[in-house]
């Protein structure tokens, strides 16, 4: 019997891109640690807009808000930060995937151990999450959310190691998957990434403030100073004493995930050691010079295909134009998106800039395609506003495949590249020509040489199908309907 959709779950007709699932902030060593990690969580912003979460130590206990909505409309009054005092603090920002938004869920998430209080905050998804939590609960553990980071807590929990570094190596040796995660105890900043590296995290410092952060650009809005990434496989413990790196993982082939280059991160941060704009715009060159068309301007799909657009615009010589103008005041939630409302998603976000279109040969550049429903609209509205030709250009290779680690996607089944080739694409979308970058050039842009064995490789399941990490709650078996919610990502 065909299910009924669940509206509130699927993205409007104008937000059809895969979402990342969470940003990560801590900070160590400054007296108005809360403050700073909710600028730090404010930068993040575009990693989680559904709930954000701060936890802080002052010495004598741990304090708490979380709440459900945006890091403005939650931590942005002094009465809130002040509840949070002490010089070190944990921040989460969250993107929910399956089941519902609530406070249960919303990180970091707390508990009281032997060993004294745990904050901890999660970037990424546990392959194996349905598979432990079905352990650990035959065992006698209580679980509190639908999250897979509650596993790791779990896990902490049973250890029989004597000190918190050790019970946090002792339980993420029992994870499969990808992960970044950083954790606050009463007397240090832990922060570690999975063996591949597939999620980013770096690492900051402001005077003799220690900061972790998904993201360079949340250090930027602070002031403070790069200092490197967190390695793949490394764990850094912060405390009075300083700053230590522990690698207890065998060491992996990096499989950082290349959408991060493509749309995930803030076009202002560095990332393993690119900046993101930078490689937006090497990437749009590439595909100028792979699949480039005569037409009179190139117009992006704002604002992620902006970059990307203006290194087609370079490399091909066709003048740069901002043919569709954003609404920047309009959130995810502005509307309930009902069958009949979601006609209009688009229009809510995109405007044709009717005066500068009208008759012009078009190029729209966006970073990708997914289901495909913002495209049909985005080429409808191009060309009611008397566009004579429209070509789409894709910054991304097809999309043919689910993200299992951390990153939301549709099942594969409501992928339009998994079912439709190029030529099926272009007749749905209504483009009088498309095409998409090659993964060799994108690797390219990205100044990789090739997808090789004998070089580091980033994860590029969506476009190849090739996962790097046993997806072991998959391959045991499907999770039943009634529990699938328990495989949340964060």
């Amino acid at each position: 019997m065909a299910q009924k959709k669940d509206y509130a779950h699927m993205p409007p007709a104008d937000d059809d891109h895969p979402h990342e699932e969470c940003g990560v902030f801590g900070i160590f060593g400054h007296p108005e640690s809360a403050a700073h990690v909710a600028l730090g969580l404010h930068a993040l912003q575009h990693r989680g807009q559904e709930a954000a979460g701060i936890v802080s130590y002052d010495g004598v206990q741990f304090n708490s808000h979380r709440a459900l909505g945006l890091v403005g409309d939650n931590f942005s009054s002094k009465e809130i930060i002040s509840r949070l005092p002490g010089t070190m603090a944990l921040g989460h920002n969250r993107y929910s995937t399956t089941g519902d938004t609530v406070l249960r869920n919303v990180q970091p998430l707390f508990a009281d151990f032997s060993f004294g209080g745990l904050a901890i905050a999660h970037n990424g998804n546990l392959t194996n999450a349905y598979g432990t939590r079905k352990m650990l609960v035959k065992r006698g553990c209580i679980f509190q959310s639908t999250s897979d980071t509650e596993t790791i807590i779990h896990l902490i929990a049973l250890s029989h190691r004597s000190i918190v570094v050790e019970r946090m190596i002792d339980a993420l040796k029992q994870t499969d998957g990808a992960y970044s995660l950083v954790a606050m105890t009463h007397e240090k900043l832990i922060g570690v990434r999975d063996p591949h590296g597939v999620r980013p995290l770096v690492l900051g410092k402001m005077g003799e403030a220690h900061i972790l952060a998904s993201e360079t650009c949340a250090l930027d809005i602070i002031g403070a100073e790069f200092v490197r990434d967190v390695e793949p496989g490394e764990m850094v413990v912060i405390d009075r004493d300083g700053l230590r790196s522990i690698y207890p993982f065998p060491k992996l082939d990096s499989k950082f995930c290349i959408f991060e280059y493509i749309y995930f991160a803030r076009p202002d941060s560095t990332i393993e050691g690119k900046n993101v704009y930078n490689v937006r715009k090497r990437i749009g060159a590439e595909l100028a010079r792979e699949s480039h068309i005569d037409c009179d301007m190139v117009v992006p799909v704002p604002d992620s295909g902006v970059p990307a657009a203006l290194g087609y615009a370079e490399q091909s010589g066709i003048p740069f134009e901002l043919g569709i103008i954003r609404n920047h005041y309009v959130g995810r939630t502005f509307i309930e998106p009902t069958d009949q409302i979601r006609h209009f998603g688009v229009k809510l976000k995109h405007n044709a800039n009717i005066g500068h279109l009208r008759g012009k040969r078009v190029i729209l550049v966006d970073d990708s395609i997914v289901r495909g429903t913002t495209s049909v609209k985005i080429v409808e509205m191009v060309r009611n506003a008397g566009a004579s030709e429209v070509h789409m250009r894709i910054s991304s290779p097809p999309i043919t495949d689910s993200c299992f680690y951390g990153i939301d996607t549709p099942d594969r089944e409501e992928l339009l590249g998994a079912h439709l080739d190029v030529e099926g694409m272009t007749r749905l979308i209504g483009v009088d020509s498309l095409a998409f970058i090659s993964t060799e050039g994108l690797y390219r842009a990205v100044q990789k040489t090739g997808r090789n064995a004998n070089c580091p490789q980033y994860c590029d399941a969506c476009f190849t199908g090739e996962y790097s990490i046993r997806l072991t709650d998959k391959e045991d078996g499907p999770i039943p309907l009634q529990l699938s919610l328990l495989a949340e990502r964060q």
